[in-house]
Order: C-alpha cells, then structure tokens, then sequence
C-alpha cells in the first residue's frame, strides 16, 4: 500500500491510512481471496504454487471441485462445471423448491413493458433477479430471460415477478445442466457470434443484443 496521489505526506513516506472498515462491510474481503491454478505442466503448477506460498500465506485445497458456487466434477474427456448447490439456495429464498418445472425458461411471445400492476415486494425481485444474473456463469440457456428481467429492477410489475418465477421454475427442471470444457486442438481460435432481436423492446424500440464467445470449442462467455 502507498498514499493516494494529492495525499502524500512528505514527513511520514512510509506511512499509509489505517482501514477501520472492511470493503463493502465484508469482514473477508481485506483478508482473504480465492485463485484456481490450473494448466498441463504439473511440475510447473508446483513450482508455481511453492513460489506462492513462499510469498503469501497460502493453503492448497487439492483439486477443483467447489469455488464460488461452482461446482466443478472431472470427467473422462473434460471438466464439467454446473452450479446446482447455488441454484438451489435461489429456488429456497424464493419458496420455490417444491414448485413444478417447465420447460422453458420464458413465454416466446411475451414482451415484457414497463407497464401493469406494480410488484409489492420490490427488494424481493431485485435480490432474486441479482441472484439468477450469477447463475448465467454456466447456463447460457438462461441469459437472455434474465436479461430482459433485469430491465425492470426500478419499478416491477407483478408480470415481471410472474417472468421472473418462469424462469426459477425452469432451473428447478434443469439444475443438472452445466458447461463442459474439453481439450481442443483449436485452442488458440477465438470465435464470436452475435444477435439482435431488432427493436422488440416496446417502450424504448432498442434491440436486446446476444453474443457468445468460444475459445477452440469451449464457450467462455
């Protein structure tokens, strides 16, 4: 740590200021981190990890297999990643554990305006909306329903809640679903793809733009 620039002391240089409150009232976050190493040269994730520890204060939790409500499981070609522990601690906070599954994530022809009833519990739907957006690290299926939820988090309508329980009733059918990582040999490829729908946003006429990105045959993003 150093003074901020326009703050330097000249009689204390190596002075700093004293945190008293943790960063967004985290008690961890000025004390502890997480990092996944990980490549095909074992000798050298070794030397890496002993040079760490020489370095920091650090613990080697072994394999992947849990990290920020990732879950990550070896396969015989690959690593699959899901998030069914977090996905179920959203359907929980939202009473939704027990409710029947569909099989879609949004009605096709529904578009949703900022028009309608307004939502009672508006702190509901932000917390739950906020949720789901971290479940999209691993189910691109869901992403664009999301999306179009997390419009409306200034003022939401009872049909934004009702999306929005769409949307927890199809996870609760698909909490297995995931992403595999598998080798490829056109690892250095970096492909794109992109969409819009033209417009369909009926109070502002923009389009909702989609993307994914894949490294060799591995979607990233």
């Amino acid at each position: 740590m150093e003074q901020p620039p326009g703050y330097i002391d000249p009689r204390f240089l190596n002075q700093v200021c004293l945190l008293k409150k943790a960063l967004y009232g985290l008690k961890q976050a000025p004390r502890a981190c997480g990092i996944i190493i990980t490549g095909n040269n074992s000798s050298l994730l070794a030397r890496f990890s002993c040079k760490l520890h020489s370095e920091f204060a650090t613990k080697d939790l072994g394999s992947l297999n849990y990290f920020l409500g990732l879950e990550a499981t070896p396969t015989t070609d690959g690593l699959f990643i899901n998030q069914q522990k977090y996905a179920r601690d959203i359907l929980t906070h939202a009473q939704l554990l027990d409710s029947k599954p569909v099989h879609t994530p949004m009605v096709v022809s529904q578009h949703l305006s900022s028009d309608g009833l307004l939502f009672s519990d508006p702190t509901l739907y932000r917390s739950l909306v906020g949720a789901l957006q971290y479940l999209t690290i691993m189910r691109p299926d869901i992403a664009h329903a999301i999306n179009c939820v997390s419009q409306f988090l200034r003022s939401s309508t009872e049909d934004h809640f009702l999306a929005v329980t769409c949307i927890l009733r199809y996870v609760k059918g698909t909490l297995q679903f995931g992403l595999t990582f598998r080798p490829s040999a056109a690892l250095g490829m970096l492909v794109a793809y992109s969409d819009a729908d033209w417009a369909r946003c009926p109070d502002t006429h923009r389009s909702t733009s989609g993307y994914s990105i894949y490294l060799g045959n591995n979607l990233v993003s």
